[in-house]
């Protein structure tokens, strides 16, 4: 092709993208393919040399998403409540002949000391939780007859969002509402620094005497009433864990060696369960490392959260149309001295 012709032709393209904007496709005015985005739609549709085979396989997004394994949910709530709450009980009583002593009486007594009560509530807020899933008609005959299915994909991708809001809200909470989650509360007071920290050097013994001393002070905040159950780590210290060995002669992680001699594991009966969190990862003071110990119990700690609903579907022009909705509410800590962060291992 002459230059002329080639400008003439530039031209021509020039003119008919100025009268139909958003129309043209971007074509090659040799014998190449061309593969950019202006070629390439929702639906799927790409161009495909013959020597080219296509893996039809639909690949989705790497992500992880673990609160359902470590908070219970809180099922009560509805799409029509906006605040879920809870309380705690307190109660006084005095002694008898002594304020601080047993409830004496005698025979003949005409005094009797009775039980005071005090019920405090906690409430949250319920947040409103929408996404809208929705396709023209000749994007889902595309790919129905491609056997790419954007409606599944779209609805699949809903999900995934929706879980992954589920899983920051749990942990973290959410800066923009002002709350916080389960490895950040503001409830929990049980925060320190761990005696030795520094797990990448420290031996066996010393890793074995943060965790305990961690498990210790909540079960001491709790009146020794309630030793935790849960052990959550940043992923590189539980990594860590898992390749060290207890000694040169040993056949047994540090992860192993911990869960059978803890302190946790002779009160409760049962190994501790020590699992690797995303979320602890700099999550301290001073962005270092923080693991946590609780209890994973529903009436102890839980997430209100009230389950997808969907509107039905719409037809507008020539999209469909269909929202789906939801409550996530902030993670309620009903005991808060059974929460303990330590940072800096």
């Amino acid at each position: 092709m002459s230059k002329y012709n080639k400008v003439l032709l530039a031209s021509a393209l020039a003119a008919a993208y100025a009268s139909h904007p958003g129309v043209l496709r971007a074509r090659t005015v040799d014998q190449m393919m061309t593969f950019d985005s202006q070629t390439i739609d929702s639906t799927g549709v790409f161009l495909i040399g013959e020597l080219e085979r296509l893996d039809q396989t639909l690949h989705m997004p790497l992500a992880s998403v673990t609160w359902s394994r470590d908070i219970d949910l809180r099922e009560d709530v509805s799409i029509a409540d906006e605040t879920s709450s809870f309380t705690n009980s307190s109660f006084a009583a005095a002694g008898g002949a002594s304020p601080a002593g047993k409830s004496w009486i005698g025979k003949d007594a005409n005094a009797i000391a009775g039980i005071a009560l005090d019920i405090g509530k906690t409430a949250s807020p319920l947040t409103l939780w929408g996404m809208q899933v929705g396709w023209t008609l000749p994007e889902l005959e595309s790919a129905q007859k491609l056997g790419r299915p954007v409606d599944q994909q779209k609805f699949a991708g809903m999900q995934l969002k929706h879980n992954m809001d589920i899983d920051e809200q749990v942990y973290i909470g959410d800066t923009t509402l002002g709350v916080t989650g389960l490895v950040n509360s503001s409830i929990v007071t049980n925060v320190s620094n761990a005696a030795t920290g520094t797990w990448s050097t420290a031996t066996p013994d010393q890793i074995l005497a943060d965790v305990n001393e961690l498990l210790t002070s909540v079960w001491q905040a709790s009146g020794y009433a309630v030793c935790p159950s849960e052990l959550r780590l940043p992923p590189q210290k539980f990594g860590l864990l898992v390749s060290r060995k207890v000694s040169d002669a040993g056949n047994i992680s540090i992860l192993e060696y911990l869960k059978l001699n803890t302190i946790s594991n002779s009160i409760n009966g049962r190994p501790l369960n020590i699992q690797p969190l995303k979320w602890l990862y700099q999550r301290g003071t001073a962005s270092a490392d923080r693991m946590m110990a609780y209890t994973k119990e529903q009436d102890k700690v839980r997430f209100p959260l009230v389950p997808l609903q969907r509107t039905p579907l719409e037809y507008r022009d020539l999209r469909q149309l269909t929202t789906y909705f939801g409550r996530l509410g902030v993670v309620e800590i009903v005991y808060g001295e059974l929460v303990g962060y330590r940072d800096g291992i």
